[in-house]
């Protein structure tokens, strides 16, 4: 049972060093690129997938401790590595940043105006929102819009 816990332990560091490179390609690429102003810190907890996290973390871990070809391990584990660094390349970490937070072409309404067009990153209280018709990003508050 504790070499269970030390794989699941190691694929907890292994996938959060892997994460960690993930979400900093993001934030230098995608968002610092639309000027959305928000920390680091609640980018990475605010989008965290926690069931994609600890199933990564069960993988990563078994392949680290449980397979006998070390060779093997290193490769997957450097290849996954790899991947998530490549974030760091701007049009790479920019594909990603929209694949994971732009959703294009929507809608919100609050009491007074309709927006229409892409909503950039949605955060805590605000959307960094890009409307068509003013031709300009605005921010909205979550507070004020209907749904």
């Amino acid at each position: 049972m504790s070499k269970f816990i030390q794989a699941f332990l190691s694929g907890v560091f292994f996938t959060f060093i892997q994460d960690f490179f993930l979400f900093l390609g993001i934030k230098q690429n995608y968002i610092d690129f639309y000027g959305v102003d928000v920390y680091y810190n609640i980018l990475f907890a605010d989008n965290q997938n926690l069931f994609v996290f600890i199933i990564s973390s069960f993988i990563v871990g078994i392949l680290v401790i449980y397979v006998k070809n070390t060779k093997l391990s290193i490769i997957i584990v450097g290849t996954l590595f790899l991947l998530s660094v490549s974030t760091l390349i701007p049009t790479i970490g920019h594909k990603v940043g929209e694949i994971l937070l732009m959703k294009k072409n929507v809608t919100y309404k609050n009491s007074r105006y309709t927006f229409v067009g892409d909503v950039y990153y949605i955060g805590r209280d605000k959307i960094t929102f890009y409307d068509y018709e003013l031709k300009k990003i605005i921010l909205l508050d979550k507070k004020e819009l209907k749904q």
